[in-house]
């Protein structure tokens, strides 16, 4: 799949998708778009799931027209998220065309 990471993805977790064509959104030239205008973007270019931490973007964008699928880290600290990446993995390879999934990831705290 060709996935885009959101400005808030740590960008290790590339390494975690290598059956995947990953890109950042500042790679892309995307960084200073507002997640509606990063969503176009994205679809237009061809992805196929964008990875995020933006919680609130169910909230903020209609999603029902969407191509895209959005798969949402609940918590996207690195030192906490290297932890859980089979979890972020299988969400990845899950996301069919138009979904949206968040996943939960434990704090280290519990």
């Amino acid at each position: 799949m060709k996935i885009v990471f959101d400005h808030g993805t740590p960008l290790p977790l590339r390494a975690f998708l290598r059956d995947h064509t990953v890109q950042s959104a500042k790679s892309c030239g995307w960084d200073t778009l507002s997640n509606g205008e990063l969503l176009a973007a994205a679809e237009a270019a061809g992805f196929e799931v964008l990875v995020t931490s933006d919680k609130n973007i169910r909230h903020q964008q209609n999603l029902t027209r969407r191509v895209i699928a959005i798969v949402v880290l609940g918590n996207p600290q690195w030192p906490v998220l290297r932890l859980h990446t089979e979890i972020v993995i299988a969400a990845v390879n899950a996301a069919l065309p138009g979904s949206y999934t968040e996943i939960e990831i434990p704090s280290l705290n519990g």
